[in-house]
C-alpha cells in the first residue's frame, strides 16, 4: 500500500495548480504530515471534513475514513469521486443539509488569507460539525493570522512547530490547531530556520 507521501507525490503529478483557484499545493512531505496528524487523531468512526484541501484527502492511507470523509472544493473537476462536494466560500452554506452536523474535524486552507474570507470558512465549519462548541481543527495561514484564528476558532488554536513547504507560494504559512498533532510537533527541515 502506497505511503501517504508517495499518494501527494503522485497528486501532485497528475494535478497540475490552478491559479484560477488559487490552487498551491503543499510539498509531498508537507501532506504527509497533515495525513499522519489528522488519522492519528480521528477515531474508528470519524469524519473529517476536509474544505479547500483536496491534496490532503487523496492522500489518506486510512480507506475507512477516507470513505466516511468528504472534500468540499470550487473545482469541479473532481466531481466523479463520491466524497467530493461542490463549495464556493461565498456561499458558505451552500451544500446540501445532510452533511450539516456530521463531522469530528474540519481541515482548512482558504485560497487567500483575509478575515472576510475566514469568516466564511469558520461559518461553514461551524455548521458541519456535530458539536461547534468541541471539535477539532486543522487550518493553514500566515502567522499574523494567529489572533484571528483564536478569535474565529477558539482561545486553544495554537500554532503547530511544523510549518508546511508550499514550494509556489510566496509567503510562509503556519499550522493552528486546536488539537498537539504529535505529526506536526517538529521542524519541517524543507523550512529554512532562523536559528
Amino acid at each position: 500500500m502506497p505511503s501517504s507521501e508517495q499518494k501527494a507525490g503522485g497528486f501532485i503529478a497528475k494535478n497540475p495548480e490552478n491559479g484560477d483557484f488559487n490552487q498551491y499545493w503543499y510539498s509531498a512531505k508537507t501532506i504527509q504530515g497533515m495525513v499522519e496528524a489528522v488519522e492519528a487523531a480521528c477515531g474508528d468512526d470519524s469524519r473529517v471534513a476536509f474544505v479547500s484541501t483536496p491534496s490532503v484527502y487523496f492522500s489518506l492511507t486510512d480507506a475507512g475514513l477516507k470513505q466516511r470523509s468528504r472534500f468540499f472544493d470550487i473545482d469541479k473537476k473532481w466531481e466523479k469521486d463520491p466524497c467530493f462536494v461542490y463549495y464556493d466560500f461565498n456561499d458558505p452554506e451552500g451544500f446540501p443539509e445532510e452533511l450539516k452536523g456530521q463531522f469530528d474535524m474540519v481541515v482548512i486552507d482558504p485560497p487567500f488569507i483575509t478575515r472576510q474570507v475566514w469568516e466564511k470558512y469558520q461559518q461553514t465549519a461551524k455548521v458541519l460539525v456535530k458539536d461547534p462548541s468541541k471539535y477539532l481543527v486543522l487550518n493553514s495561514t500566515v502567522q499574523e493570522n494567529l489572533s484571528m484564528m483564536q478569535d474565529l476558532f477558539g482561545s486553544d488554536i495554537e500554532a503547530t512547530k511544523f510549518q508546511p513547504s508550499i514550494p509556489h507560494l510566496v509567503y510562509q504559512y503556519h499550522f493552528f490547531s486546536n488539537f498537539k498533532p504529535e505529526a506536526l510537533a517538529e521542524w519541517n527541515p524543507e523550512i529554512p530556520s532562523d536559528d
